[in-house]
This record gives structure tokens, C-alpha cells and sequence, in this order.
């Protein structure tokens, strides 16, 4: 068997069934299923104590920072029975298996045959354990040592007609002092190319809060969630995305705070709440937490803001001085008069029509807002995600600039992150587009001349593949031919790399879509214990709201031949640089204490690194939008109003917007099973859910076989064999799965201004199932 055109590993999923179950939208989270399914996954991997073990210090003051999602840990107290999440179990389980994919395992299984599996398939195999190169033209990855893996990787680099031909991908899950050496190799190596998961999940958040309040961060504290009027909760499932974040929503809740829902679907996790971690809630009702629900369209979330803000605006006429903070707006905003005037050219029907919610539901929300001082907007990637989603970001700012709602206990901006680390990430340089300051300072710390020109992100490092001006790809984590979009696009981009690196803790779909050549190398996770000079080693994070923490792995490594993500960096870096670098890799190698040493020199923030990231919490980094002080490079010391548009979208009569989302089984793109309990989908991910007036007039039924189809940039794109959920979703609107229908986001389908892929915003059309 060969890797020619004919015998390609396919980059999709397989177009294949299992048993649909459908049971109905559930209306509360948590509670004993949340606790049952959190053990059933530890026993599934069948690591009783080693799971137990772990799950006791995840998230835990001198522990390990969970793998999953950025949701922050409390600064005081943490739960003794566990300050961990079902998603935080699962997620655990997946790396502490002791299940192993040998060089006997890659003996045995092409790689053809192996991308027969589906990704879930893909990832119960198990951790990684050595090195595994693919030679050009083979067909099976054979063992490699990690010598001779580095001379491969450097005699690819040095080979490069410009260092701009290479292309340095990092995942989320990276620490604070791998991440920071290794975007200083690429510096060294001469490039900034750059992408990482930010460019496919919050660069929107950022593109859109720096230029106007100074930093692309969110602006709150956990504390803020518990003594707070309002939250708003927009573009979000904290349920499924970010579980541990209901707890903060209950405690707040019990304060008094109402809770505002806004997503196309009907969300569990936005409706009900039963907590796990308390007698009450395991055996109880639960509580609800939404006090109103908005039921908006797909990219209808801009018409709705101008439709509060109108109400608002109305409200403040009628009682002047009590709904606006006009000493707030005086001192501290610019632009107000033309953001008023605007809305002449507004009308709350015509609003109402676009967002798809009634005018009722939308003065009852302003009502909630009018009077209230502490409000708080969460978000995620259902803005994050759609082509204007740098301007409803600004649309939400807006309004808590009329409120004078930001910078003050209670009150401020929730950009809901994803993975662990990935704003850590970003802290610590990982960014196509360094400024010079931040470069000025390297320079000044390390002696050499860093590169100025901006890199590639992730949508642009697949056009440059794609065109063959890049030639080695490297990625630290991830998953990056699942998680990106126009799947096949991207596979035949990946392909016409000369070379194909992976870090990685399990196999995933990206290894098997590879260039001429493909190196896998292994590490240790999160929970490994990682062992330097015989000492138990330590690295650091950043959570969502800018807290740095320690994590300190506690399971004995799978594999001996496993070694830290560090070390991969700085063996590389000696491996290409050689003599001509004037970085101690080695020293760094060896020591994350000199690691931390030389961020502190280099990244503002992190003064007395060392012994504050000892401290038991962590410490915060500075944020001083989050003190009501906007330091911006055109706006100076205040924050501006923004002028945006409400978008006109327009369907044919056989189309229909489509968002992506994940299930509660999944993180990302990794599948821990096939239930999507909180939606009552069970045993399918390939599924499409309409609303039933949709499917009548289609001449469809739930339970069809369908094709779904894309025409952007005038090509057809195809999602074969999927079954049709009749699912309270707006009409002309569906929802699917990811990894699965991302081959029909165009690689041009972008968020305006951050260049993310619009994955909330795809038009398709829906077909009978051709076999």
C-alpha cells in the first residue's frame, strides 16, 4: 500500500451511522448524571485510583491545572470533594489511561486504514509513547529517537530558502514557559509565523477590546460573579463549555443577581442548575437561573443589542440621570453624541424582526438593565464566531459604557475563553503580530534583532501552505487539521509541506494528514509527574480572568521515553541555531525557575515571578480596564463608543444559516463519547437540527438521511450522510456538529478585522441523502 493520490488517508470523519437517540432538550445541568458520568469515565479507562489520584489534586492549590477549559478556581476556598467539572473528569481520564499506542501499534495499522476511524475511534487509543517518523512515500510510522528526530526537524529548517517557509502552531494547552521558549525560537530561527488557537476561538474578543479599552482581556473576577445585579450570558453554553462557571452563576444567582440568556438554542446549562459538589444539588431541584430567555436568530445578536440599547436610551429620556452614568460617560467615554445619534435611524420592530425575538422579551430585558449599575456580559464563540462579531463586542461595550458598568466591583466584560492557557499563551508572546515594544524588549533582554514583519495566523498559514510559501509545519498540541476550517482545502495544504511535526500526548486526525515527511513527538501531560534533575517540576498558567497559577503534575508517565515540552522547544532550538544562537537553551532546558527568571525581564506583569507563582492562588496580572482606567494608543485614558451596522442577511428560498457547536461529550476536537446528554442526542454526531416548520416545508421528516451543501467562492462543498432532529432552533436556522460539517466553512469565510473563521455563520443548503 502506497500514499499515492489514489490511496490518500481521508481528512474527513467516515460517512457512517451509528443508533440515534433522541430524547429531548433537557432543563437543567449537574446533579447525579453529571456525577455518574463523571465516574463511568474514570472506570471506562479502567484507572480506578490512578483517575482518583489525579481528580483529587486538579485544580487544587498546589496541584495541576485542569487540561480543559480556562474557567478560573476560586482565590479562597476550593471544594474538598473536588474542584473539577464532568468535562474536567473527562478530559482527565483521556490522558491518565494507561492505554498505550506503541511502535507495534503503528507497525500494525497504516495510516490509511487508520484514518478509516472516526476521531472518537482515533482518540480511545491511547497515550503516545515514543518518537514515530513517516519517511516520504511510506506507509506505516516507524520509531525514531529523539536525536535523530531533531537533526530531521533542523536539517528541514536550515534548509529553507526563508525562515518566513515555516510555520510555528501552538495549542492552548502549552505552559506560560514552553510557550515563551518556543516563540522565542521562532524569533531566533527569523520568523513570526505564528498561529495559534486564539486565531480560531477569542481573536475576535481581542481585535475588538484593544484598541478600546487597552487590553484584549476580559475585565472581571470570579469574586465579581457573586456580588453582581445582572448577567448577561450571550453566545454562550457554560453548561457544556464551561461547567465550573455554573457554580459561579448559582452563587450569584443566591446573591440576587438575574441572569439573561441569549442563544439560538434552548441551552440546559442556561436554564437550570443542579451542583454536583453540594448534597442539596445532588438530590434537590436544582435552581433555575434564567430569569429571561431570548430565543435570537443566527447573526441576529447585533439587531438585538441596538434593540436594548434603543429601550435604554427611551428609559434614560423618561428618567434622566437614572439610567445612564453620566459622570461615568463624562470622564471616561468619547463619542458619545454620535453613538446617540444614530438611533434615529432605528426602530424596535424592525430590530425585533431581525433578531428574531419579540419586542415583549426585549423590554423586559432593557427593564432588567435600566436601574442596575453591576452588570456583567459573558461570551463566547457564538460571537466570537460570526463575520461581525468584532462589532457586536464593541455593540456590548457599548452598553456598559452608557451604564458606566465596567471597572467597578460587580461590573465589566467576560470573554468566556476555551482552553487552558490559551490567554497565558498570549501573554507570553504567542502572537503572529508582536508589536515593537514587546520586540524592543526582547531585543534589549536576548541581544539579537527579533523580526518585525507580522506572520501568519491560522487562516493565513493554510492560504500560504496551500500556495507553497510554507514548507515545514510545526504544531505544540492540537488537533490543527480538525479544528480548522474547509477540511479538505486543509488537508491539501498540509500535504504540500515537506515536512509535518506534531507534540502530542494521543494520535490524533492531524497525524495523519501530513506532509512529504512526518515526525510525531510525544510528551508528558498535564498530570504527568515532570521530572528534572530528579525533582518534581512545576509550570504555570494563566486562567480567563488573569490569575497565574502553578501546576504540578502528580501520575507516573506512561512511557520513559516521554519527555517535557520544554525540552522538545529547547533540543530543537540547539538542534537548528546551533552556534550561531546567543540563547542559553541548555540552562533553560534544565531549569524552569530561569525560565520564569528571564519572562520577568522580558513581559511587564511579572515582577518577582518565581515567588509569586509560589504563592498557593497565584497572583493576578495587572488589568487596569478592570480599575476603570482605559490606556489605549488612540483614545489615551478613555474608553470609545462604536459606530457599528445591524447586518441585512439575506437567504434563498432553499437555504439556511448554519452554526457549528460541540457536544457535551467533546472538548475541541477531542470526543470523549456519543451522548450529547443536555440536548437528549444520543449515540450519533452526525445529526442536523432544524426546526420543525423547516423541516414540513422541505418535505422532509426527523430521522432523514441528508446531505448538507456549501457554494461559497462559487464551489461546492459536501457534508454527506447526516440525519435530520427536529430541535426548537429559529426557523431558517440549523445547528451541527464540528469536526464533522467543518468542511463546509470556507477558508474565506472570516470574522471581519480578526481574520478567525466564521464557524456561527455558514450558508448551506439541505438534500436527500444520495448513497
Amino acid at each position: 500500500m502506497t500514499n499515492n493520490k489514489s490511496q490518500q488517508a481521508n481528512p474527513q470523519n467516515p460517512e457512517k451511522l451509528s443508533e440515534l437517540k433522541y430524547t429531548g432538550v433537557k432543563n437543567t445541568t449537574g446533579g447525579i448524571p453529571a456525577l455518574t458520568a463523571s465516574i463511568a469515565d474514570v472506570l471506562k479507562e479502567g484507572i480506578p485510583l490512578r483517575g482518583t489520584t489525579a481528580l483529587f489534586a486538579m485544580n487544587q492549590k498546589g496541584g495541576f491545572d485542569c487540561p480543559s477549559c480556562a474557567w478560573p478556581d476560586p482565590d479562597d476556598d476550593r471544594s474538598p470533594l473536588g474542584e473539577y467539572c464532568e468535562n474536567g473528569v473527562k478530559a482527565l481520564a483521556e490522558e491518565a489511561t494507561t492505554k498505550k499506542v506503541t511502535p507495534a501499534f503503528f507497525a500494525e495499522n497504516a495510516v490509511y486504514d487508520l484514518a478509516k476511524l472516526t476521531d472518537f475511534e482515533i482518540g480511545k487509543k491511547g497515550r503516545l509513547t515514543e518518537p514515530m517518523y513517516l519517511p516520504a512515500g511510506a506507509t506505516h510510522y516507524q520509531p525514531i529517537s529523539w536525536d535523530d528526530a531533531f537533526k530531521k526537524i533542523a536539517g528541514h529548517l536550515n534548509a529553507l530558502p526563508s525562515p518566513n517557509e515555516a510555520i510555528f502552531y501552538t495549542s492552548g494547552r502549552t505552559s506560560n514557559e514552553t510557550a515563551f521558549l518556543y516563540q522565542l525560537f521562532a524569533k531566533e530561527f527569523g520568523t513570526n509565523n505564528m498561529p495559534d488557537c486564539s486565531n480560531m476561538c477569542h481573536e475576535t474578543s481581542g481585535t475588538a477590546l484593544l484598541p478600546t479599552i487597552g487590553i484584549g482581556k476580559g475585565t472581571v473576577t470570579l469574586d465579581d460573579f457573586y456580588d453582581t445585579d445582572v448577567i448577561v450570558i450571550i453566545g454562550h453554553n457554560p453548561g457544556t463549555n464551561a461547567p465550573r462557571m455554573m457554580s459561579a452563576l448559582e452563587k450569584g444567582k443566591k446573591n440576587g443577581a438575574k441572569i439573561i440568556a441569549i442563544n439560538p438554542l434552548p441551552e440546559a446549562g442556561l436554564m437550570g442548575f443542579k451542583n454536583p459538589q453540594e448534597f442539596n444539588g445532588i438530590l434537590g431541584k436544582g435552581i433555575q437561573l434564567a430569569d429571561l430567555y431570548l430565543p435570537v436568530k443566527i447573526n441576529g445578536d447585533m439587531a438585538l443589542l441596538k434593540a436594548i440599547e434603543l429601550l435604554l436610551i427611551e428609559s434614560e429620556k423618561q428618567f434622566p440621570g437614572e439610567v445612564f452614568d453620566a459622570e461615568f460617560i463624562e470622564k471616561s467615554t468619547t463619542g458619545i453624541e454620535a453613538f446617540l445619534g444614530q438611533f434615529k435611524n432605528y426602530d424596535l420592530d424592525t430590530l425585533a424582526n431581525q433578531a428574531g425575538v419579540s419586542v415583549d422579551d426585549l423590554r423586559e430585558a432593557a427593564a432588567m438593565l435600566s436601574f442596575k449599575k453591576s452588570i456583567i456580559f459573558c461570551w463566547g464563540m457564538g460571537l466570537t464566531q460570526q463575520p461581525n462579531g468584532v462589532d457586536m463586542i464593541r455593540e456590548i461595550l457599548n452598553i456598559l459604557l452608557l451604564k458606566g458598568s465596567i471597572g467597578k466591583p460587580g461590573a465589566g466584560l467576560c470573554p468566556v475563553r476555551g482552553h487552558s492557557n490559551v490567554q497565558g499563551n498570549r501573554t507570553v508572546l504567542i502572537n503572529e503580530k508582536p508589536t515593537n515594544a514587546q520586540l524592543d524588549r526582547l531585543k534589549a533582554v536576548f541581544g539579537f534583532e527579533p523580526p518585525r514583519k507580522h506572520g501568519y495566523d491560522v487562516v493565513n498559514s493554510i492560504k500560504a501552505m496551500h500556495a507553497g510559501k510554507a514548507k515545514v509545519f510545526f504544531a505544540m498540541g492540537g488537533n490543527f487539521l480538525s479544528a480548522t476550517p474547509d477540511t479538505v482545502y486543509t488537508a491539501e495544504a498540509l500535504r504540500k509541506l515537506d515536512l509535518t511535526v506534531h507534540v502530542s500526548t494521543k494520535l490524533n486526525r492531524s497525524h495523519l494528514i501530513h506532509g512529504r515527511e512526518a515526525l510525531i513527538l510525544p510528551t508528558l501531560s498535564r498530570s504527568d509527574k515532570d521530572i528534572v534533575n530528579g525533582e518534581v517540576q512545576f509550570i504555570s498558567t494563566e486562567n480567563s480572568m488573569g490569575v497565574v497559577q502553578s501546576s504540578k503534575g502528580v501520575l507516573q508517565p506512561v512511557s520513559e521515553h516521554l519527555i517535557n515540552e520544554t525540552s522538545i522547544v529547547c533540543r530543537m532550538a540547539m538542534a537548528t541555531l546551533g552556534s550561531r544562537s546567543v540563547i542559553d537553551w541548555n540552562r533553560y532546558m534544565y531549569s524552569y525557575d530561569a525560565v520564569r527568571d528571564v519572562i520577568e525581564k522580558s513581559i511587564p506583569g511579572f515582577e518577582n515571578y518565581n515567588q509569586r507563582v509560589r504563592e498557593k492562588a497565584g497572583f493576578y496580572l495587572p488589568n487596569a480596564a478592570r480599575q476603570g482606567k482605559f490606556i489605549t494608543e488612540k483614545y489615551k485614558d478613555r474608553a470609545p463608543f462604536t459606530l457599528t451596522n445591524v447586518p441585512q442577511n439575506i437567504l434563498a428560498n432553499d437555504e439556511y444559516y448554519m452554526a457549528t457547536t460541540r457536544t457535551h461529550d467533546q472538548f475541541n476536537t477531542t470526543i470523549y463519547g456519543l451522548e450529547d446528554r443536555y440536548r437528549g442526542i444520543k449515540g450519533e454526531r452526525r445529526v442536523v437540527l432544524m426546526n420543525k416548520k423547516d423541516i414540513d416545508a422541505a418535505g422532509f421528516k426527523a430521522g432523514d438521511k441528508v446531505d448538507l451543501f456549501n457554494y461559497d467562492d462559487g464551489m461546492e462543498r459536501i457534508a454527506r450522510l447526516f440525519v435530520i432532529v427536529a430541535y426548537p432552533v429559529p426557523e431558517r436556522n440549523t445547528v451541527t456538529y464540528f469536526p464533522e460539517t467543518n468542511v463546509l466553512l470556507s477558508i474565506n469565510n472570516v470574522v471581519g478585522e480578526s481574520n478567525m473563521p466564521a464557524a456561527k455563520f455558514i450558508k448551506i443548503k439541505i438534500k436527500a441523502h444520495v448513497s
